[in-house]
């Protein structure tokens, strides 16, 4: 799935801070201390970070269909 733009619960805009996110967490930094540098404080919005599962790369592999 594609990184929601906004947080489900609140309704906070959260998908201009993905990139960053990921980015930093590939490079090693804890995923908490990247969230609180993005200004992501509200838990539900720390939630869609934290619980997201990119499978886009693996469903555009799919040449089966």
């Amino acid at each position: 799935m594609l990184f929601p733009i906004r947080c489900f619960t609140c309704g906070a805009v959260i998908a201009d801070k993905y990139e960053d996110f990921v980015e930093k967490t590939r490079e090693g930094e804890d995923k908490g201390k990247v969230l609180d540098k993005l200004g992501v404080e509200r838990y539900c919005c720390r939630r869609m970070f934290l619980t997201h599962v990119n499978v886009i790369d693996d469903i555009s592999l799919c040449d089966r269909f």
